[in-house]
């Protein structure tokens, strides 16, 4: 036998032992992914494209099982399923995070950034990978993040064109510390609620209104209850993609790799169709019959500046070198990023 033949013989046997090794390190699994949205959201098509991209790379054994529309729960309730093992993935809004790390609420001040492209490069940067690493504490592991688009408010009784119009309104929003102070300072009446609840508030009047992104707004068919749509672009939702430590602990390297990797392939799909669908919702809200307005720079400024106590306040009370990181990071995304 010739070197040359017995050279790449040994090589095909090394290359055959590294994919038997690594093939007997990847089980036969199913993951319960949960979250809020529908499933013509982007959320959801997100999570398929990483079903898809996790199935082919793992030949067929690791399967994701998606629930949708609050299946398993409102955030809160699946993040403690997370926490006790008892779930295994969940995408949430980094606002239901803040509730176990106070840090995450400094991503949901408002009027942070002017374009998707400087919100997404928050979360790539080192204040999103920091966050990311305070994940394992609290028994939740965390992939990266995917972005929702911008919140707009709407509500039923007005449009909102200046700071003025928010004085007196009932608006549904997350229970979240930032929400909550931010429209209070806008003279509104923020009303904390769960997101399955909402629907119904909204067709009996319990609240006049709400803020999400426009394919939220669509997808969950706020129109049918709700007259006027305004775009305050107020905060950008970042949702962050969660892993139970318990069930992350479990797999073999190979299995954490395949899923890191069927996050980072599914990452790009999911920030375009968000892109698109925000477009498209938009239009279709108004052709449904909201009646939209835009907001001028001069009354978003003065917005901004109302707010700027609560942002302060805020910041006092969490950890110094962790506001100091995100202001940092803040100021180079909008010098750096259109």
């Amino acid at each position: 036998m010739s070197l040359l033949v017995r050279a790449l013989s040994a090589t095909a046997i090394c290359v055959a032992l590294t994919v038997g090794a690594s093939a007997e390190d990847i089980q036969e699994r199913t993951i319960r992914w949960g979250h809020l949205n529908n499933t013509d959201h982007p959320v959801s098509q997100g999570v398929q494209k990483f079903a898809e991209i996790l199935l082919s790379k793992s030949g067929g054994k690791m399967k994701v099982r998606e629930f949708a529309a609050s299946q398993l729960g409102n955030e809160l309730q699946q993040q403690s399923a997370l926490r006790g093992g008892t779930q295994e993935m969940l995408s949430a809004s980094t606002t239901s995070l803040a509730t176990v790390i106070p840090e995450f609420g400094l991503i949901d001040f408002p009027f942070l950034f002017n374009s998707t492209e400087q919100a997404d490069a928050l979360g790539t940067g080192k204040f999103g990978k920091a966050m990311l690493d305070t994940l394992p504490a609290k028994g939740l592991a965390g992939l990266g993040y995917w972005g929702l688009g911008f919140r707009n408010v709407t509500n039923s009784t007005r449009p909102i064109t200046k700071i003025e119009d928010f004085a007196g309104l009932k608006l549904r929003v997350i229970p979240n510390p930032v929400y909550l102070e931010s429209f209070s300072a806008f003279k509104a009446n923020p009303v904390p609620m769960a997101f399955g609840e909402l629907y119904s508030a909204l067709e009996t009047r319990t609240v006049d209104g709400q803020e999400n992104p426009y394919t939220v707004i669509l997808s969950n068919k706020f129109y049918e209850v709700q007259k006027y749509v305004s775009a305050t672009n107020h905060t950008f939702t970042l949702n962050i993609i969660l892993v139970s430590k318990a069930f992350w602990d479990k797999l073999s390297p190979t299995e954490q790799r395949l899923m890191r990797e069927a996050y980072e392939e599914s990452r790009g799909y999911q920030k375009e169709q968000t892109r698109l669908q925000t477009e498209k919702a938009l239009a279709e809200l108004q052709a449904k019959g909201m009646q939209y307005n835009a907001i001028a720079p001069e009354e978003t400024d003065r917005m901004r500046k109302a707010v700027q106590p609560v942002v302060e306040k805020i910041s006092a009370n969490l950890r110094a070198e962790t506001v100091k990181l995100f202001n940092e990071e803040v100021e180079r995304i909008r010098k750096d990023v259109k």
